[in-house]
């Protein structure tokens, strides 16, 4: 099987592979879940900073959102994801784009190649839509041997500690994230399941419509992915609670974007 655009760019695609259906919610309107405010381009310039050379791969791919600019920044860029509908909208962005990215259909937890990459990413909360905590650290273990010596990890993933503070005890909460553009914008029904798991539905506003969308992801600490990289031999070179370099504050910052490396042969740990 394969996915593919009229215009021919496809990918193969793999009963084997294991889809939790995001794609299926989400891809029509994903574009539009997130604002287009430069916040992809501002990831994307994060990312080729920390880039210390080689091959480029991203585990959860999606849409291309942050793939398509970082690569025209470092070049080619794998982009592997579970999601067919995904990888479709991926497929019409590079036709549109001529953007050097190359979609792959794979599993994070699964996926593996001959490749070796200088620098690995897994960010917009990905690694949270794995809500085993031992299925994370696997996808965190098959990243990092994915690395070339010296290579980089970067995961980005939800705050745990600023989503519990949102709902101030409750179990359930809502909230609004306007856009500039005028009539849109996000309304996010949040519900914390206990078990440490986060039900969202999304209310998508603009261009004259409303779309729906339902996710459930873990709340996955800091502490939880450096316990898995250092399992696979990783090291933390930094922590950034948002894409500007700000600190990363335990309740104040939405997200934690933390930054590994792999020791090249004969480097000693610290």
């Amino acid at each position: 099987m394969s996915t593919a655009t009229p215009s021919g760019t496809s990918v193969a695609t793999s009963p084997e592979v294991q889809d939790i259906g995001y794609g299926r919610v989400f891809a029509d309107f994903y574009d539009r879940l997130l604002p287009h405010d430069g916040s992809a381009e501002q990831t994307a310039g994060v990312l080729a900073s920390w880039h210390p050379g080689g091959a480029t791969l991203e585990l959860g791919v999606g849409t291309g959102r942050v793939a398509v600019p970082l690569a025209r920044l470092v070049g080619e860029v794998v982009g592997v994801d579970s999601s067919p509908e995904m990888l479709r909208r991926l497929c019409e962005t590079v036709d549109a784009t001529g953007a050097p990215v190359t979609p792959v259909h794979g599993d994070i937890r699964t996926y593996a190649d001959d490749s070796r990459y200088g620098l690995v990413y897994c960010v917009c909360a990905t690694l949270s839509l794995v809500c085993d905590p031992a299925e994370q650290r696997t996808a965190v273990a098959r990243a990092a041997r994915q690395l070339a010596p010296g290579g980089t990890l970067v995961v980005e993933t939800h705050n745990p500690g600023f989503v519990t503070a949102l709902h101030e005890g409750r179990a359930r909460t809502s909230f609004f994230i306007p856009y500039a553009e005028p009539g849109a914008g996000v309304q996010t029904y949040s519900t914390l399941i206990p078990g440490g798991l986060w039900h969202a539905s999304h209310l998508v506003h603009g261009g004259g419509r409303v779309s729906i969308g339902t996710e459930v992801t873990r709340l996955t600490t800091a502490e939880d992915v450096d316990s898995y990289a250092a399992d696979a031999g990783l090291v933390l070179v930094s922590r950034h609670g948002d894409w500007t370099g700000g600190p990363f504050l335990p309740e104040g910052s939405g997200v934690h974007i933390s930054r590994y490396r792999r020791p090249a042969s004969g480097e000693e740990r610290s």
